[in-house]
């Protein structure tokens, strides 16, 4: 069995379900894609060549160091058409996704195993790149990841609306979701770090990205950083070091003592993580150990914004705009959901409920498809 991976960015882990992988071989619809096919060099950050039988071929690294390697498929993706509140239609479309045979790395690890990586990039192999070129999907997508240790949460091929939603724009011809974050603050003080630390100027930039867990700040941020939490809860508790992690023993107080981080973006828009946002408890006995979430990248001079500062957080990723966008939000409760073309306008709730938005009819001719994913991702947020 060849076991095959949609290509590129979000990995969703869930140690409590049986890991199935696609097998080529007993689908009647898929089939290899072949060198000649324009497909095959297409894709982005990937290598892309040519087998002996003339199979196009890719190989992709990840920052973590872990990799995979394989070949290209054609299939079908089915779904249902939201036509009206009341009435969907079964539909398919054709797809094209990695079918990995070789994996390396933390891929390979029984904990890290998955049985896919769902591709949300803006490149044009990604599933909403496919799906938006056939006039399925919006170039809009939104996730909500709940915090608890239950996981969960919801991912929408389109727009969550919440008034409060606040935006930055994307570093433009950058692979992943590039952002300028200018400062970070601790307390409402703003912290001694040369800003171009988190530029694609000096190094690879900071990248919003739901495929890592915790956060990542260089050498330059992370211990201002962490300087600037420990003066603040140092009369609460003492600093000590579990595993990799910073970590605090508070004896007085409880998670409050620690103090508010907020994180300056360009166009004005700010991330405030209370410190639940930024936080980890790994053991409770008669004290309490937190450990901060921002881990050190001392090889890379990378900022990366994982799940742990996007949970609890409506993230709206707007390629029409060239923008993300975010709001605090309990993700536990309905999302309304909205897809506009043309001046028509259409709302969902995440229950698959459908309600139209304003005066005008929808046209289900004109816009097919909101894809409402409910997927019960497993973070684990200790």
């Amino acid at each position: 069995m060849i076991t095959c991976f949609p290509s590129l960015l979000w990995v969703f882990l869930n140690f409590q379900i049986q890991l199935s992988f696609f097998d080529p071989g007993v689908s009647s619809s898929a089939s290899l894609v072949s060198c000649s096919d324009r497909r095959c060099y297409s894709n982005f950050q990937t290598e892309s060549g040519c087998s002996p039988n003339n199979l196009c071929s890719y190989s992709f690294k990840y920052g973590d160091g872990s990799g995979t390697s394989g070949f290209y498929i054609s299939d079908f993706m089915s779904f249902d058409t939201v036509i009206t509140s009341t009435l969907a239609i079964n539909s398919s479309a054709p797809f094209v996704f990695g079918c990995s045979n070789l994996q390396t790395g933390d891929l390979q690890r029984p904990r890290r195993a998955v049985d896919g990586i769902f591709g949300l990039g803006q490149g044009s192999l990604s599933v909403i790149s496919q799906l938006a070129v056939q006039g399925l999907a919006p170039r809009v997508f939104s996730h909500c990841l709940k915090g608890d240790k239950s996981g969960g949460g919801i991912m929408v091929l389109g727009q969550i609306k919440r008034p409060d939603t606040v935006y930055t724009p994307l570093v433009p011809s950058q692979p992943h979701y590039n952002v300028n974050l200018q400062s970070i603050a601790v307390n409402g003080q703003i912290l001694p770090i040369d800003p171009s630390v988190f530029t694609i100027a000096t190094g690879d930039g900071t990248i919003i990205d739901t495929g890592t867990t915790l956060a990542y700040l260089p050498d330059e941020a992370y211990s201002p950083f962490i300087q600037a939490i420990a003066n603040a809860v140092s009369q609460y508790g003492r600093p000590i070091t579990y595993e990799s992690y910073q970590c605090f023993e508070i004896t007085a107080g409880d998670v409050d003592v620690f103090p508010e981080v907020s994180l300056s973006f360009a166009g004005g828009a700010s991330m405030v993580l209370r410190p639940r946002a930024y936080l980890q408890i790994f053991s409770s006995s008669g004290s309490s150990i937190w450990c901060i979430g921002f881990q050190r990248m001392s090889h890379r001079r990378i900022t990366i914004l994982g799940d742990l500062v996007l949970k609890d957080k409506v993230v709206v990723y707007d390629l029409v705009r060239q923008r993300i966008g975010w709001a605090e939000y309990d993700c536990s409760l309905e999302v309304n959901v909205s897809a506009s073309r043309g001046g028509r306008s259409k709302d969902v709730i995440n229950t698959g409920q459908w309600r139209e938005s304003g005066s005008e009819s929808f046209n289900r001719s004109y816009y097919l498809l909101q894809l409402v994913f409910l997927l019960h991702l497993f973070a684990r947020f200790l």
